[in-house]
């Protein structure tokens, strides 16, 4: 008689998840698993952490939170993690259901508008762009002429389309399926802010260890 072989179940975290405030936050929230079928719903409906206020807006749950529990519901399994054992969880609130401020959105493109125009007036300025033209057209056309509105405008006019080119987007049409310059800055602005998070949480977690034996230490 052959002794049964033990479950093994593959286990993947996600990147970075958002759970309503006041939800418990299941296995299924946080991670990708591959086990056999009679286990499967029971292990993705497994209550992970039932977010308190004094956790904050973001937990950190790692795969040394989720093993025993795991292990409760199938107590001989082998867990296969694939990836980073761990994840971000972010706490959000109820949506609130308020309209877009249009007075808002104008002011925040005003700002922008007028922010990016003078920034690019101040550099030509300090480059002295407006001699350049002059110096070019005079080249092209064997004429001096101080104030060369034609080439000027061509010349706005492919500083426009270049940065489109560049930044990939126009409105909500993207030439192809590259990401844009601002979407990788703002990957990698996530990617670092969770990486900090995820130190800070371990290191609460040390502390909060070293205190507890320290206070069992003590006669």
């Amino acid at each position: 008689m052959t002794a049964s072989k033990a479950p093994v179940i593959y286990i993947q975290f996600k990147n970075r998840v958002a759970v309503p405030k006041g939800k418990t936050v299941l296995l299924r929230d946080v991670a990708y698993l591959i086990a056999d079928d009679a286990w499967r719903e029971r292990l993705y409906s497994i209550p992970v952490q039932t977010p308190e206020t004094s956790d904050g807006n973001l937990l950190l749950i790692d795969l040394l939170t989720v093993i025993p529990r795991i292990h409760g519901l199938v107590p001989d399994a082998e867990i296969q993690p694939i990836g980073e054992g761990r994840t971000i969880v972010q706490i959000v609130g109820p949506a609130e259901g308020k309209k877009p401020s249009i007075a808002l959105f104008v002011l925040v493109w005003l700002l922008l508008f007028f922010g990016s125009a003078l920034t690019i007036m101040n550099f030509h300025a300090d480059v002295s762009m407006q001699e350049v033209h002059v110096r070019i057209v005079e080249m092209l056309t064997g004429r001096r002429d101080e104030h060369p509105y034609l080439f000027q405008v061509a010349y706005s006019a492919g500083i426009g389309f270049g940065m489109v080119i560049f930044f990939n987007h126009l409105f909500k049409k993207k030439w192809n399926e590259e990401p844009t310059p601002l979407e990788v800055e703002m990957f990698l602005y996530q990617k670092n802010i969770d990486h900090y998070v995820v130190h800070e949480e371990y290191s609460k977690l040390s502390s909060g260890s070293t205190a507890q034996s320290g206070r069992e230490d003590k006669p």
